[in-house]
């Protein structure tokens, strides 16, 4: 039975982070009721890539919508009838059906959040990302002199708003199976891209790593880059001793490699010896297939992967062998392979049962009530634990044990207690989480650790001995869900695999990362987030046209790996609460970022359309760029139409140019846009980007600075939202932290403790919860 089976949600909204929520639930057998308009339905159908006449034509819209169903209704009573009977409600705009409906949980989701000024209400995907911060960072090493780049695809922050919003829905469902209460929940597009940078706007926030406002300040040191081979590229991505040792080794040691000490990544990386380093790697591969090149050295430890496009993915035996691609038939766009999802559930997993529905292909049966009364979903064995100290949220009572390193797993774990949940961060003195060790004085004030862990709780069990596994086995046994980020049968070996798991606790919800996943021809393989964002086809969509692929920042995707996995954790959560069923969730870091280009992912497959780097080009906008402003900023700019174009330029005291025959025309515009980009580039580049902006808003065209990281830090609207907020520190009081992308209305959780130092809450652990007094390995 999928997961979500039972539930009802009903989508009003009309743009692509709305409707990727829908799909998302759906994906997991939710009933999502897509209401539409007359004639023309939802905006996405007209949305590019277009593949056939008509309101089903959009290879977008059948990518966004599939497993849902479409009623065509604009009679209010009706709808309001129809959200009458829902469970949650998914919009984007703030219509009040949460007031009307208090039973319901209803989502919003915008792109600068409910309270925003209506000026920003018309804000493209390129103006939300570049006002995140991701934007001004994009590629990593970027030359300044070439405008900063919107990211892999068009829609990377619909995507991650989305995912973001469907985890809230989750949770929040999850709170209303067991309090029979709604929720009002108000997701800002901006807010979430922004969290997802935590751990690097958190060094800045606190002032431990001046924000200097350059384009470089997302980047690492070191020489990570592309690189040209035979057939393609790769790309390397090298941090420490054990990785030059099998760089050495993977070029046969040749004599240029002698100038660099096994050290030099970690103790003295300077200009001179990235570059030199990469003369020398560029001539070593470049001869070299991709794929040969990538084999022999991860059989090295070393992270060096092929860089992937859409097309090589429908073709990677790893894919295949997961069944992240499903055969779909549209009635009119044809067989296709669809993306799947990136997360694997043993006992509900995802499927496409259904493609894009036709407009208003289920007014009928929904309407006219032709399936009769709806028994609302009940739980069925409830298990909730009362912490010790309540803070609320939706998943209060909710206990995790989490296992997990770095960035992507501890990032779940955030996410989740920043939903209520208790989580359990399992550690030692002998071995600590890894990011303690990061950039700080000791392993309690580590700044990475110190941003990514706040509301954790931290057990200092060392589970090399009998006594501390035994301990963590008793604490398992009274969790709900454990998550672990650990090497590929690095669990197996502790007899912690998912058979052992469920002989301590049946129900237990065990969800793994990886990054290929646990199966499959490429499992044994490592790497790095850049390095999933390559395989997964990312890089390869980020660059300036008809060149190389530059990638988006190397600092993305981990955070979103993290986002997937908690989701997944809620869906089965969800699923356990209805069935009494709990299971292994098997989370792919490249799959998970695959998924944020699911659309192009589908266009590949209808078209056979070779995809590649398309700079800041949009194939519905023009024109929609960045381009630059005085004192080394930039301004993005996203036209709809050509009321939009004329007031652009009017703007811009250029209303000559709105008059010129071949950019009168969105066609035209689209065809010119190489010399039109010119046009812009001149007539921005002494102006202020805040102030052209602002203006440009009020003339109603979509714009906004690229926000450098110190802007971001700055960014009034995220402070009154509450995504910077302080917590207790051990040392100076109060830290500032990134908070979660939501607000919830009715039952928040609140977010008032830092990250823990290591074996804080042992004491609280071992007594409170295991009924014992005595530390196993620990401290007391």
């Amino acid at each position: 039975m999928p997961a979500l089976t039972g539930i009802r949600v009903v989508e009003l909204a009309e743009t692509v982070a709305g409707e990727y929520c829908g799909k998302l639930l759906a994906d997991f057998g939710a009933e999502v009721i897509k209401v539409e308009s007359p004639e023309r339905g939802s905006p996405t159908r007209a949305m590019a890539p277009i593949l056939a006449d008509g309101c089903e034509g959009s290879a977008l819209f059948a990518y966004l919508n599939t497993n849902k169903r479409s009623v065509v209704l604009d009679d209010a009573d009706r709808l309001q009838e129809l959200i009458g009977t829902a469970d949650a409600v998914i919009e984007d705009r703030t219509a009040g059906w949460s007031e009307r409906h208090p039973a319901a949980v209803v989502c919003s989701i915008t792109p600068f959040g409910r309270d925003a000024p209506a000026e920003f209400d018309n804000a493209k995907s390129i103006n939300v990302f570049h006002a995140s911060g991701w934007g001004y960072h994009t590629p990593s090493h970027a030359d300044p002199d070439r405008p900063p780049l919107q990211g892999p695809g068009r829609f990377l922050v619909d995507y991650e708003a989305g995912l973001d919003a469907a985890l809230c829905v989750a949770a929040a469902l999850f709170r209303r199976l067991h309090t029979g209460e709604g929720e009002f929940i108000d997701v800002s597009q901006q807010a979430v891209l922004a969290s997802r940078a935590d751990c690097i706007l958190g060094r800045f926030l606190t002032g431990e790593v001046p924000a200097e406002g350059h384009r470089g300040d997302y980047d690492q040191a070191g020489p990570a880059a592309f690189f040209a081979c035979a057939d393609g590229f790769v790309y390397l991505y090298m941090t420490s001793r054990a990785h030059w040792r099998g760089v050495r080794e993977l070029l046969a040691h040749p004599d240029w490699l002698t100038a660099f000490d096994d050290d030099w990544l970690e103790f003295s990386v300077t200009a001179e010896k990235v570059a030199t380093f990469r003369r020398g790697f560029a001539a070593w591969v470049q001869g070299l297939d991709k794929e040969s090149a990538a084999d022999r050295a991860q059989r090295l430890g070393v992270p060096l992967v092929p860089v992937n496009d859409a097309a090589d993915l429908h073709h990677l035996p790893q894919y295949r062998h997961r069944r992240f691609f499903q055969r779909v038939h549209h009635p009119v766009l044809g067989d296709a392979a669809y993306p799947t999802v990136p997360y694997a559930l043993s006992a509900s997993p995802a499927r496409i049962a259904s493609a894009a529905p036709a407009l208003g292909q289920h007014t009928a049966s929904i309407l006219g009530g032709a399936q009769g009364p709806r028994t609302p979903p009940s739980v069925k064995e409830p298990q909730l634990k009362p912490p010790k100290n309540p803070r609320g949220g939706p998943l209060e009572g909710v206990r995790v044990v989490e296992l997990t390193k770095v960035w992507a797993g501890p990032y779940a774990g955030k996410l989740l207690a920043m939903l209520g949940a208790e989580v359990i961060k399992v550690e030692t003195a002998t071995a600590p989480e890894e990011m303690r060790a990061y950039g700080g004085t000791d392993i309690n004030h580590a700044p990475y650790f110190l941003s990514i862990n706040p509301e954790i709780l931290s057990v200092d069990l060392d589970i090399k001995s009998a006594e501390g596994m035994a301990r963590l086995r008793e604490l398992i046994a009274r969790s709900d869900i454990v998550i672990n980020n650990l090497r590929p049968g690095a669990m197996e070996r502790q007899g912690l695999g998912y058979e052992q798991l469920a002989a301590i606790k049946p129900d237990i919800i065990s969800v793994s990362i990886k990054m290929w996943g646990n199966d499959g021809p490429l499992g044994h393989q490592t790497g790095y987030a850049p390095c999933f964002a390559a395989l997964a086809g990312l890089a390869s969509l980020v660059g300036y046209p008809g060149g190389p692929p530059l990638g988006t920042s190397m600092r993305y995707g981990d955070s979103t790996v993290g986002a997937a996995a908690a989701y997944a954790a809620v869906v089965a959560l969800l699923h356990r609460e209805l069935s009494g069923e709990g299971q292994f969730v098997d989370v792919s870091a490249v799959e998970t970022l695959s998924s944020m280009i699911g659309d192009c992912l589908l266009e590949q497959s209808l078209t056979g359309k070779r995809l590649g780097p398309s700079g800041n080009g949009h194939a519905d906008l023009s024109p929609h760029g960045c381009y630059p402003c005085a004192d080394d900023s930039w301004v993005t700019v996203a036209v709809a139409d050509d009321v939009e174009w004329r007031a652009l330029c009017t703007a811009l005291g250029a209303a000559a140019l709105g008059d010129e025959a071949r950019y009168a025309t969105a066609e035209g515009r689209h065809r010119h846009c190489v010399a039109l980009d010119a046009e812009l580039a001149r007539l921005t580049r002494s102006h202020d980007a805040e102030e052209l902006a602002r203006r440009l808003r009020a003339a109603g065209v979509a714009a906004g600075k690229s926000a450098t990281a110190a802007d971001v830090i700055a960014d009034q609207r995220l402070w009154d939202r509450g995504l910077y907020r302080f917590v207790s520190d051990h040392r100076e009081g109060q830290r500032p932290i990134l908070g979660p992308s939501w607000r919830m209305a009715r039952a928040p959780a609140p977010i008032e403790r830092g990250a823990p130092d290591l074996g804080e809450d042992t004491e609280y652990v071992l007594r409170e919860i295991l009924g014992t007094g005595t530390p196993a390995g620990g401290q007391s």
